[in-house]
């Protein structure tokens, strides 16, 4: 198969190149060669396209979503969705989240999520790179777990989560992540919103403790989705290796979290949903106005990730109004980066992320120059999508 060349504007993960040369070779599906014009070795056989006032970028990565792929809204009817049809819903949202130049998530929680990933791999579907937790933890009575139905018909009802108490039982719930294929391990370290006047802390000290020794005893990252001050230093104490939703950041956390090199998912576009406007507003617009700036300022690094669910109010697709919200308190090429480069190191995709020599040409083309108008990742500016080196969407 013939080399596919680049030429023109290329953002590296890092960086923009005005004038840069983009070396595909489609049969090992890994970037050849990447520099400035001139300097790789011309090649006959090669098909070159000219980019022209477009840019081409490394895939872009949301390392938070769930493919609950529900009609309804809220944990019910998430819990109420047949798993055979979650996953096959599921592969027409990836399908969506590819179209829009997706070309990795990280599932922090889904009906089938590590089988969609297995399906990707294997070529039965086509979509991102999955990268899949399997199962959530969560404590009984909290997060994930449906009140509207008895104990024991609730739990198995939302079968994304592995509901576990005490250390023990949480370092079980841990290899049963394992055993399933996961590959990161996500709890909640506290519920959503405040009772009260108070976000709730969810598992003891020891037991966030036990889930990440036996996380790390099993070489798997640690996400903690975590509210409020009391969960949010529980977790970064214990050793987490990314925050997820992270509202109530304090800049001693913040600092804690820069010095640990924990990464800050803070899933801004969940926040704008309708689902969420009337929810704990005093919580919400700190978060939407405050907490990037605290992690700015402290030089905590921030990750995209959308928390999108696949539901009637957070629709798959739609990922890049994350890297659009983050642009606005870290700035466009921070944004990109959060998107590609250092989305990859949180969610451990080696070799992947950046326009490298023996990368992965998992590569976006989109409309416009991203690092001055971050509103060129839209999915309408999306022209080309390769993934292994293989175009799997072409805009006409």
């Amino acid at each position: 198969m013939s080399h596919l060349i680049f030429k023109g504007r290329a953002f590296d993960g890092e960086k923009i190149h005005q004038k840069a040369v983009l070396d595909i070779d489609p049969e090992s599906g890994s970037i050849a060669g990447f520099g400035e014009r001139g300097s790789l070795e011309a090649r006959k056989d090669a098909k070159a396209v000219e980019l022209g006032d477009s840019t081409i970028l490394p895939g872009l990565i949301d390392a938070h979503v769930h493919f609950y792929s529900s009609t309804g809204v809220g944990v019910n009817a998430w819990a109420a969705v047949p798993d055979t049809l979650a996953v096959l819903r599921g592969a027409g949202d990836m399908r969506k989240l590819l179209n829009a130049g997706f070309t990795a998530v990280r599932d922090l929680g889904s009906k089938g999520g590590v089988h969609l990933a297995q399906a990707v791999e294997e070529g039965a579907v086509e979509g991102p790179v999955v990268v899949s937790c399997s199962r959530a933890l969560a404590q009984t009575g909290e997060d994930d777990d449906p009140p509207a139905f008895p104990l024991e018909i609730a739990q198995k009802l939302a079968s994304y989560t592995y509901f576990c108490d005490g250390p023990w039982e949480c370092r079980r719930a841990v290899r049963k992540v394992v055993r399933d294929g996961g590959k990161v391990v996500k709890f909640y370290a506290s519920g959503a919103f405040s009772r009260g006047g108070r976000v709730k802390p969810n598992f003891t000290e020891e037991e966030i403790q036990a889930i990440v020794d036996e996380s790390h005893r099993a070489g798997l990252p640690v996400a903690a989705h975590a509210y409020g001050e009391e969960a949010l230093s529980a977790a970064v104490r214990a050793g987490v290796d990314s925050v997820e939703h992270g509202l109530g950041l304090t800049a001693e956390i913040a600092r804690e979290m820069s010095k640990k090199g924990i990464y800050y998912v803070p899933t801004l576009t969940v926040y704008q949903a309708k689902a969420y406007k009337n929810r704990d507003k005093k919580l919400v617009t700190q978060h939407l106005d405050e907490d990037l700036v605290v992690a700015r300022e402290k030089g905590v690094e921030v990750v995209t990730g959308s928390d999108i669910v696949g539901d009637a109010d957070r629709p798959h697709g739609m990922s890049h109004r994350e890297i659009m919200a983050e642009a606005r308190f870290i700035g466009n090429l921070d944004a990109l980066v959060a998107s590609t480069s250092r989305a990859a190191k949180c969610i451990r995709l080696d070799g992947s992320g950046m326009l490298k020599e023996g990368f992965r040409a998992d590569l976006v083309v989109v409309k416009g120059d991203p690092s001055r108008d971050i509103g060129a990742v839209a999915p309408e500016n999306v022209t080309r999508v390769l993934k292994g080196g293989r175009t799997v969407f072409l805009r006409s």
